[in-house]
């Protein structure tokens, strides 16, 4: 792990870089079709996978974006992903991500995570605006943005194509100016 990389700990989580030794768990997540149903991303191998791995890497590399491994406090359980992409310095706005792994759904672990990966985006990155794009069909997501304070701000309605068919992408934002502490 790089000595630089933000750790993020509560009494419950750890927010910790994405290494190597998650791959197993990563795709584990991203070939799971519960997930990967909502997800732009999905893998049916191993291997496939490594290129998640490098996508995460190359984000922090190249500073658009950061992804954290989202774990028990101990380290002990790996719940799944969050972070950031296509963070705009000039734009001081990023486009938030995550996902978990089905058993650990409905445990309240996005609402106590979200905060935290949204704090990091306001104070440390200097964020204004965080926004989220969600495929319309995905309530699940979008009661999960709602729950911390993330706006509805309108519907791209058959914006982009997936599997063949065309699908909308709901809005959601939170300012920095909006934020609950």
């Amino acid at each position: 792990m790089s000595q630089s990389f933000p750790i993020i700990k509560t009494e419950r989580l750890l927010l910790r870089q994405i290494t190597e030794s998650d791959l197993e768990n990563i795709y584990q997540g991203l070939s799971n079709p519960d997930i990967t149903r909502y997800y732009a991303v999905s893998f049916d191998s191993l291997e496939a996978t490594k290129e998640q791995m490098d996508w995460y890497a190359d984000l922090e590399k190249s500073n658009t974006g950061i992804w954290w491994a989202i774990c028990s406090s101990d380290n002990s359980v790996f719940y799944g992903a969050g972070g950031y992409h296509d963070v705009s310095k000039d734009h001081k706005k990023a486009e938030i991500g995550f996902w978990l792994l089905p058993p650990h759904w409905g445990k309240g672990i996005m609402k106590e995570a979200m905060p935290l990966i949204c704090s990091y985006g306001f104070d440390e990155l200097q964020l204004h605006r965080i926004e989220g794009f969600v495929e319309s069909d995905n309530t699940n997501c979008k009661k999960a943005l709602a729950k911390v304070q993330f706006k509805h701000e309108g519907t791209m309605e058959d914006c982009e194509v997936k599997d063949g068919k065309y699908i909308s992408l709901d809005i959601y934002a939170q300012l920095k100016s909006d934020r609950v502490v």
